[in-house]
């Protein structure tokens, strides 16, 4: 005989990923944050994919994950992934949220668009490697002010050396940050986090981002300005993603407006700048870059980038952390509890933002 009560179904939030990805991003004390409101499963792919574009289209890997997918509230998929279609979305008439945990906001992962027709909300924790980028971002900075670049090439190549030498140039003349004119191109999660960042240094930032919300500025204590002006400031941030709009952005015409003694820090792509124009421009010595990323990677042993004095390299390292990597499913941990919760989400991905990603950041 029932007594009248109906049992309340669990929710359930599965993973789609590569084992590695498994592996590596998922933190057990994140998993016990999810356990109390919704049931967590995994499913193994192994679709090859990179984050220059759409996933490739598996019509194998995709059947399974619309079976995968098909009692899921939640659905979060990264590296190894096949492509999340209309098709996968349709028959999964439960999910509410659908999540990618590293896919640099551009939805390469998901049909953002039918996610939307479906009212299926759209999340991307991308950001969360823009933590330890954003002070390794600093870093390069407070390394090219001082073009402690050439001191590490003379000591190493075990050069005489005289402490307190310099009196002039590049290294010597504005070496500090503090109270520098600093620009940054791209105003996405990345330059927000290297913002706070430079408080202490009581720097006037500008910024370029046509899309960057404008009510930013107020709340950041930034100013937002054309390209032509961040690229005439002291030191300048490269911190946009690289799309099809952003490739070759910084052009030799753009580097023209670099100043004597400028700093040039990318941490973004290499593709964002022309390589061709930035050895040109770098050289005739009179700035200095920080660079993170060069196209093409890895640095080819034979560039002359690698040789110039005015240069300091890392070999794109700048997300690349224990702390990041765990990250990113502990961001998403927190918004499919916001979700369960009925708040909104603090990293939504829309078809408007994916419209808007050449500067998304």
């Amino acid at each position: 005989m029932s007594d009248g009560s109906q049992a309340v179904r669990r929710r359930q939030v599965g993973l789609a990923c590569s084992d590695y990805i498994r592996e590596r991003n998922v933190d057990d004390a994140d998993l016990a944050r999810l356990q109390p409101f919704a049931d967590f499963s995994f499913h193994a792919f192994s679709v090859a994919s990179d984050l220059s574009g759409p996933a490739p289209r598996d019509a194998a890997a995709e059947a399974e994950l619309a079976r995968f997918a098909a009692t899921l509230d939640v659905l979060v998929v990264c590296h190894g992934a096949p492509f999340v279609s209309a098709e996968i979305l349709a028959a999964a008439p439960s999910l509410t949220l659908l999540g990618e945990l590293d896919g640099d906001r551009f939805g390469y992962r998901l049909d953002v668009a039918a996610a939307h027709r479906q009212g299926v909300t759209v999340v991307d924790t991308t950001h969360g490697s823009s933590w330890p980028t954003a002070e390794w971002a600093l870093g390069l900075a407070l390394i090219g002010l001082r073009n402690a670049g050439a001191d590490f090439r003379r000591m190493i190549a075990h050069e005489p050396s005289t402490p307190h030498a310099q009196r002039s140039g590049p290294g010597y003349d504005g070496a500090e940050l503090s109270g520098k004119l600093v620009g940054m191109v791209g105003f996405g999660h990345l330059a927000r986090h290297l913002v706070e960042l430079l408080r202490p240094f009581g720097v006037a930032v500008r910024a370029f981002d046509p899309h960057a919300p404008r009510e930013l500025a107020q709340a950041y204590g930034v100013d937002f300005a054309p390209l032509d002006h961040i690229l005439a400031c002291d030191v300048v941030f490269v911190l946009v993603p690289l799309t099809p709009a952003t490739a070759g952005m910084i052009g030799a015409a753009e580097l023209e407006r670099l100043q004597p003694g400028a700093v040039l820090v990318n941490v973004s792509r290499g593709k964002v700048i022309d390589s061709a124009a930035l050895l040109e421009r770098l050289g005739r010595g009179d700035v200095i870059a920080s660079l993170d990323v060069f196209d093409p990677e890895p640095v080819p042993l034979d560039s002359p980038i690698r040789d110039m004095p005015n240069v300091f390299l890392t070999p794109h390292i700048a997300g690349y952390t224990e702390e990041s990597r765990r990250r990113f499913f502990t961001l998403m941990v927190d918004e499919c509890l916001r979700h369960f919760a009925g708040l909104e989400p603090w990293a939504a991905l829309t078809p408007e933002n994916v419209r808007q990603s050449p500067l998304a950041g």
